[in-house]
């Protein structure tokens, strides 16, 4: 009975790739024409060969010719013409077939007002790019993201599942999966095309009894996870959907809260709180925070991705509610360590409210090596361009004395012009990019 079934499956596999294959004969394709001027083309070819080689060899095959002079022969020199004629006729058929052909394959793919060869080289030297794991969560997560992949298709953002604010929040509450809010954004943000289908992906509802606060992505991606039975394969899904470079992976697939202690700036008592939201709204300066349970393990794929690595980033985003939740994950921080990537922390252009008030970039590392324990990073990446106006109640992060005597320190302006208080993502892409070709050589 297992034989039998087994046949039969592999029977349909059979019959279903042979099925696929002659799609490629349908009407619409633009393909067919060239395949078949190819095989005119080849056949006209071959006739020419042939007609040379019997007029070869029957004037070799006469007695009274030598066979060194069959070449002189008057009788096979009218050969080469009929040759030329077949052969040339045919050799130039085969070449525009299969100059037709690809332009038909590579046309959805051309990009306006640039050469085809010049997409296809760019897609191949992202193709053969650097591996690199980018580690953090919300908006600063998907800035880089967005840059890394001009330049590498090779790219694992680990996304923290900590948020328990917003939409996230609610889809958490109500329907026991992980908080899809920040993975959407990196899915965007990864996007080959970010055009009407991303935006989609980010729409956000603003009327609805139900939907108001939702963003269509979150619900996607939980509408998913109840069909693929799992948050983790309703991620990859909605990966290929939005074609994607590169992968986004959850840092755990457990349920996870986090908690934190805050210093109440009336009281100067240490206040428990709970959930990431609760963390930034609560008045007061937060000394430490971990993840509930503490002994969370990280997601395998991600530990696999960050040991495979070429370079491993951590940051831009939010130090206490999207960096050291990741960190925190049993596991992730120990494989970091035993990678032989290089890592970079890039620090924030400036300082979040309710979070980090009143830091500069040493205080940023301080805080990372008090809840994990070691040095991580290789390099720390700053900006060094402080011009625009921030919003209130927010300053500058700059790279201090104390940063530069403890660390390797890279200063440039990575500011963007519209909102100086966030990064560009092509200005931190390319300085990544930079330093990395400076220490182990040119991307190939």
């Amino acid at each position: 009975m297992n034989d039998s079934g087994s046949k039969d499956k592999r029977k349909r596999r059979f019959w279903k790739k042979v099925k696929d294959e002659a799609r490629w004969l349908l009407p619409g394709t633009g393909f067919k024409r060239w395949i078949l001027l190819t095989i005119l083309g080849s056949m006209l070819l071959g006739l020419g060969l042939a007609v040379l080689i019997l007029g070869y060899y029957r004037s070799a095959s006469n007695p009274t010719v030598v066979p060194i002079l069959a070449f002189l022969s008057l009788r096979w020199l009218d050969r080469p013409i009929r040759f030329v004629l077949f052969g040339g006729l045919g050799l130039f058929m085969i070449v525009v077939g299969i100059w037709g052909a690809n332009r038909s394959l590579l046309k959805p793919f051309e990009k306006s007002g640039r050469p085809l060869i010049d997409t296809i080289q760019s897609y191949r030297r992202r193709e053969k790019g650097m591996r690199v794991v980018v580690i953090g969560g919300g908006h600063g997560l998907a800035t880089l993201l967005r840059g890394l992949k001009e330049y590498t298709h090779n790219i694992t953002a680990i996304v923290t599942v900590a948020d328990n604010g917003g939409s996230s929040g609610e889809l958490k509450r109500d329907l026991g999966i992980l908080p899809p809010g920040d993975i959407r954004n990196c899915l965007s943000a990864l996007s080959s095309d970010e055009a009407l289908l991303s935006q989609v992906f980010q729409y956000r509802f603003q009327t609805g009894t139900g939907l108001t606060g939702h963003s269509l992505g979150n619900l996607f991606i939980s509408a998913l996870s109840e069909i693929t039975g799992s948050f983790e394969e309703a991620v990859a899904e909605s990966g290929r959907v939005l074609a994607i470079y590169g992968q986004v992976l959850p840092a755990t697939v457990s349920n996870v809260e986090l908690i934190g202690e805050i210093l109440d700036p009336e009281t100067q008592q240490i206040i428990r709180v709970s959930g990431e939201s609760e963390l930034t709204n609560t008045p007061g300066s937060i000394k430490r925070v971990w993840l509930d349970p503490a002994n969370t393990p990280a997601y395998p794929p991600a530990v696999q991705a960050i040991l495979s690595a070429d370079l491993i980033i951590l940051g831009p985003g939010s130090l206490y509610t999207s960096l050291l939740p990741n960190l925190l994950v049993t596991g992730l921080t120990d494989a970091i360590e035993a990678s032989r990537a290089q890592k970079y922390f890039v620090c924030n252009v400036a300082t979040q409210r309710g979070e980090t008030d009143g830091f500069n970039a040493s205080d940023h590392l301080r805080v990372i090596e008090q809840h994990i324990g070691r040095d991580l990073f290789d390099l720390v990446i700053c900006n060094r361009t402080f011009r625009g106006k921030l919003q209130d109640d927010i300053e500058w992060v700059t790279a201090d004395v104390p940063l530069h005597e403890n660390y390797h320190v890279y200063e440039t302006d990575l500011v963007d012009d519209l909102y100086p208080w966030r990064h560009d993502s092509k200005k931190l892409a390319r300085a990544i990019v930079n330093l990395f070709e400076e220490r182990t050589g040119p991307l190939s």
